[in-house]
């Protein structure tokens, strides 16, 4: 009797803990979050970041728990839902050494070889994996009539700085190396990616610059990218910090998590005094918000004079001076040599501004880009392609903008 009276109180105790949990988002939501009116389904997109902010949120209390992360937490809970059948792709699931990989082929036979793309998923280096991002894949391949590969990687909390890029650079290579195998055209391999996945894509196009041992990649697909880790308050950052799904503090966390670095340091970081004045003079001629077109300044943007450095901040945060981390910045040499580009940035999305520079600094150097602005789109929509209580049409335009690009390859 008392074993049964305890459980009766823990299950009264966890249900009042999630009604709390639940309102406190929901309240917090409503404080907080900004859902701009150019947003086409601003409800649906209303529910869609409240059901993503509990999750987060109940997988903060059990990381304070100790149980697990919070983003083994969000990553368990995302996986969950079955993965969607399209009748036209063939999907199998590989390993290349350790690296997991996802192959899509269309059904259909093909008279010739087929351009080849490897995609790497977003998520910020905590969340995201081969399944959220299983329905792009299926319709870029169906779309594009090309061989995808999706390339898995280790994550946060057991994994950081620079395993992201060293899996991927290893899951490319692999595929690089047996294109015969898979019916795919050397001379057509893109690289491909959402967010944090874009970063990945050009950071190993320019490390592959010099490389004559592997197909030389044709082109890059950076899909609302993160590619630089300096400055949190261009325009974008200051007009977007309360937007769905990626929202400053969420940035921040995923910053932090990927370098190792101690969050106790975000107040330094956002006021510049994590960075010498010299780096800042040094990198203005490609961070600097006098290079952002004066019309996506027109929602608001105050500049923020840096303030002077604190040495222990520096110390903790200069691994984001690595190219790996912020290939925005990469010399001059490399960044002329890369192969053309498409990119696509979104309007209500923090990292908005990486798109705008990288595609000023490729163009400044000669380098062909393809630029589409979504001007009702937020970071993570190209994700909802296959949700269909949750899908936005907005990513049904990134992706035919994509397959335009690769077809015209």
């Amino acid at each position: 009797r008392m074993l049964i009276s305890f459980l009766l109180l823990l299950l009264a105790t966890t249900c009042v803990a999630s009604v709390g949990v639940g309102l406190w988002v929901i309240g917090n939501h409503f404080l907080t979050t900004d859902i701009p009116a150019a947003i086409s389904h601003p409800v649906r997109l209303w529910v869609l970041n409240c059901i993503f902010q509990l999750l987060i949120t109940w997988g903060m209390i059990f990381e304070k728990l100790r149980i697990c992360s919070m983003p083994q937490f969000v990553r368990f809970f995302h996986d969950l839902p079955p993965l969607r059948k399209h009748p036209d792709v063939v999907v199998k699931d590989l390993w290349f050494g350790t690296i997991p990989v996802k192959l899509y082929q269309p059904k259909a036979s093909a008279s010739g070889l087929r351009p080849g793309i490897v995609f790497y998923h977003g998520g910020g280096g905590i969340l995201g994996s081969l399944k959220t991002h299983h329905g792009i894949c299926c319709n870029l391949c169906k779309k594009s009539d090309a061989v995808v590969l999706a390339v898995g990687y280790r994550m946060v909390p057991k994994h950081r700085f620079p395993v992201i890029v060293r899996d991927c650079m290893v899951g490319t290579i692999h595929f690089l190396k047996s294109l015969n195998t898979y019916g795919v055209d050397p001379a057509r391999v893109i690289v491909c990616g959402d967010s944090v996945g874009g970063a990945v894509a050009t950071i190993l196009c320019q490390k592959f610059v010099d490389r004559s041992d592997i197909p030389k990649i044709r082109a890059q697909i950076l899909i609302y990218s993160a590619l630089q880790a300096l400055n949190f308050q261009s325009p974008s950052y200051q007009q977007n910090k309360n937007m769905p799904l990626l929202s400053q503090n969420l940035a921040f966390y995923c910053w932090c998590g990927y370098l190792d670095i101690s969050p106790s340091w975000r107040s330094t970081v956002l006021k510049g005094a994590h960075l010498p004045a010299e780096v800042w003079e040094k990198y203005r001629k490609w961070l600097g918000s006098e290079n952002i077109p004066d019309k996506f300044k027109k929602r608001g943007y105050l500049p923020v004079s840096h303030e002077p450095l604190n040495e222990a901040a520096y110390l903790e945060t200069k691994i984001i001076l690595d190219v790996i981390n912020s290939p925005l910045i990469a010399d001059d040499e490399v960044v002329s040599r890369l192969p053309e580009a498409c990119i696509v940035s979104c309007e209500y999305d923090i990292v908005r501004d990486d798109s705008l520079l990288y595609k000023k600094r490729l163009e400044d150097l000669g380098v062909r880009v393809t630029w589409h602005h979504m001007e009702d789109g937020f970071h993570g929509v190209w994700t909802t392609i296959d949700m269909s209580c949750f899908y936005f049409p907005c990513s049904s335009r990134i992706l035919d903008a994509v397959a335009h690009f690769i077809k015209e390859l």
